[in-house]
């Protein structure tokens, strides 16, 4: 008896002889390899005798599935006429953009679509994309970072606070943050995270714990940066205890690290596997929330939402520390994340691509640049919009279209003129990459009022 286990170990067994074995065999090799064949066996033959004890189970689960309800893979086809949808700021957005939406729109699963105004074309869906589902999740209509977020503390500190302490505030920037690929912090934070369960039943995840161990509090690459800066507040609300007036404060954005990617990685090629679609919509395949891989999928993106919230708590309980002041008023919100949402009375999956979560009264914050200010809002609930808001101001520049025309000369001249510091930063995040954020909130004043302004002044990005 060979040592690698084959089909034909399990027909031996009294397995089917159907998918329900490529589906055993891709578990085992994925999840179980360096185990003995012989107590795989053992395993497998319950599965096959017991198949509902096993519903949900991490390497069993799927098995279970294809022996009692096997997932139909079939080729889906486009519908003619799209779901019903609407476009925020029309004249500022792509073509491209929109014609990712309608392909999206045209999926059999699409029951709404709205496109916000920073909105331009993505992979997938397009950035800015929101899109009501039935009961199905698509990975890449959340995105590569999944709970990819903003988060904004304010201190009840007068923004005075800067004059004399640009380079204390600099050094603390630089020492308190990990940007890219591999820095992290020398003392890792712990978190009560890293003992949810899902750790321990997803055997994906359970291969990822390590990682996301070290990567807690860091930021990625790309657009992400931490930033000191004024907050400016117009309208407060009550409960935040803080007048009218300016004050020192902290924004930061990035989402789910390795975590997030690789989950978005893997669910995307099962995806893709479980549900053919037309070359030019292949990346819109979707995960069936009634099948194990859906509700996986639905457990880990969930999973990576919540430590893309706890990176953004430890990157801010470490500048509270260094400045050595407590922060009063937190502001946050996702923009890279599914939600069940009811859409027409009926609930449905609201895929957010790049776009702030806008239902009434939920507090959100869109930045500009890190020569523009941000929006401190306040959604409206507009169902229009399946109740959302853009998440920026959106690129007017690809990062190659910006690496092709601007210097690091005239990137120093606006972070000038602007009186911003930045440490790190590349061409392809030049202010200029980006659209008028005036011009972008003017365009969904029907989604969003404004309670105050976030102006950068020290930005810390990857090099």
């Amino acid at each position: 008896m060979g040592n690698k286990l084959s089909g034909k170990d399990l027909i031996k067994i009294g397995f089917p002889k159907n998918n329900s074995i490529n589906i055993a065999l891709g578990q085992i090799n994925r999840y179980r390899k360096r185990e003995k064949k012989e107590s795989i066996l053992t395993e497998a033959k319950e599965v096959l005798l017991f198949p509902e004890k096993f519903t949900g189970h991490g390497t069993w689960g799927k098995v279970a599935e294809g022996l009692v309800n096997p997932v139909q893979v079939r080729m889906h086809q486009l519908n003619n006429t799209r779901a019903p949808f609407s476009i925020f700021g029309e004249n500022e957005i792509d073509e491209q953009a929109k014609y990712q939406l309608y392909d999206a729109l045209k999926l059999p699963i699409s029951v709404a679509g709205a496109l916000m105004p920073d909105a331009h074309s993505g992979y997938g869906l397009p950035i800015g994309g929101v899109l009501a589902t039935d009961n199905s999740v698509i990975p890449y209509g959340v995105g590569v970072d999944i709970g990819c977020r903003m988060s904004l503390s304010i201190f009840d500190i007068p923004a005075s606070f800067f004059k004399g302490k640009e380079h204390q505030l600099q050094a603390i920037l630089k020492d308190h943050t990990k940007f890219g690929m591999y820095e992290t912090h020398t003392i890792k934070a712990d978190h009560e995270l890293f003992s949810r369960s899902e750790f321990q039943d997803i055997p994906l995840l359970k291969n990822l714990l390590g990682k996301a161990y070290k990567q807690l509090g860091t930021s990625g690459g790309g657009n992400h940066f931490v930033e000191f800066g004024i907050a400016k507040i117009t309208n407060p609300l009550n409960e935040w205890k803080i007048g009218a007036g300016e004050y020192f404060a902290v924004l930061s954005h990035s989402g789910s690290r390795g975590l997030g990617a690789n989950i978005a990685k893997h669910y995307t090629y099962l995806a893709t596997k479980q549900c053919p679609l037309p070359k030019n919509v292949q990346h819109l395949a979707w995960l069936d929330l009634n099948t194990h891989d859906g509700q996986e999928y639905w457990l880990a993106m969930n999973l990576a939402g919540d430590y893309a919230k706890a990176c953004h708590d430890d990157i801010h309980h470490r500048m509270a520390k260094a400045i050595g002041k407590r922060v009063v008023v937190t502001i946050e919100n996702h923009h890279n994340f599914a939600w069940k949402e009811t859409v027409n009375g009926k609930e449905a999956i609201v895929h957010r691509k790049g776009a702030t979560p806008a239902n009434v009264g939920e507090l959100g914050i869109i930045p500009g640049s890190m020569t523009a200010p941000g929006f401190i809002v306040k959604g409206k609930g507009n169902a229009e919009s399946l109740n959302s808001a853009s998440h920026g101001a959106g690129r007017l520049f690809s990062r190659r279209k910006c690496k092709e025309s601007f210097t690091q000369s005239e990137i120093n001249k606006v972070l000038k003129a602007n009186d911003v510091t930045l440490i790190g930063g590349n061409i392809d995040e030049a202010p200029m990459a980006y659209k008028d954020i005036n011009k972008v909130m003017a365009n969904q004043n029907e989604l969003v009022d404004v309670l105050g302004t976030f102006t950068p002044k020290i930005v810390r990005m990857d090099r």
